[in-house]
């Protein structure tokens, strides 16, 4: 049987998380600007209780992946478990 995708990817469904914030923000909430970091529920309720809007985009390198495959004409699919919760959805 022939394959009939060119990538699957497997990784953490991650979701991007970018506002604009003083550099003041950075430090008061112990932060490191320019890496990623991963954060559990309580420190997310938190982040976002006290900085501005923000937008919330898919993001995970397996995931960025399977899109630059499928943007290039691939085909690909990408599998990563999610939570119930307002990020989930």
């Amino acid at each position: 049987m022939e394959p009939t995708l060119d990538l699957v990817g497997v990784g953490n469904a991650i979701v991007d998380v970018i506002a604009t914030v003083p550099e003041s923000f950075i430090d008061e909430h112990d932060l490191v600007k320019g890496v990623m970091t991963l954060i559990d529920a309580e420190r997310a309720t938190s982040l976002y209780a006290a900085m501005p809007p923000g937008i919330e985009a898919s993001g995970g390198s397996a995931a960025n992946t399977a899109v630059g495959v499928a943007s290039l004409g691939g085909s690909a699919a990408y599998l990563g478990k999610v939570r119930n919760d307002q990020l989930g959805d």
